[in-house]
């Protein structure tokens, strides 16, 4: 439907457009525990927000996703209620994480018309993930 350079530059007019519309200093990779991230995934399918935990070794991985499962209440019950854990997510180039996420389906990064919804959903669910990181931070680094 879109060759790749009208893909790219559609992609950077949304997030260009999001970062207008909610002008914010994410956290995002600036997590201060390494392979840990909080990211924004927004395809021709879905839109998430999560965090990732994706280091070279399966039980960094595995250590890190355990203590976020250990907040896996506080999390659902104070911030984000739908979230999903997923200790085995794997991604399109076949490589296994960790992800703790919420998604929206039925948008795409190529219909305009999905924009202003996506936004509203990144914006509010990262800012829900990022108050939990913060809070928490201490007990995911120990």
């Amino acid at each position: 439907m879109f060759s790749k350079e009208e893909s790219k530059k559609i992609r950077q007019e949304f997030w260009t457009t999001f970062g207008t519309e909610y002008p914010r200093k994410w956290l995002l990779y600036n997590t201060k525990i390494k392979d840990v991230t909080l990211k924004f995934t927004f395809t021709t399918k879905i839109a998430q927000v999560s965090i990732d935990i994706e280091p070279y070794d399966d039980l960094i991985r595995v250590y890190y996703y355990d203590k976020f499962l250990s907040l896996k209440n506080i999390l659902k019950e104070e911030y984000i209620s739908n979230i999903i854990f997923d200790e085995r997510y794997i991604l399109e180039n076949g490589k296994v994480i960790s992800k703790i996420y919420i998604e929206l389906l039925g948008v795409s990064i190529h219909n305009k018309k999905t924009w202003e919804t996506t936004m509203k959903f990144l914006n509010t669910y990262m800012d829900r993930l990022e108050n939990f990181f913060l809070e928490y931070k201490d007990i995911i680094q120990d």
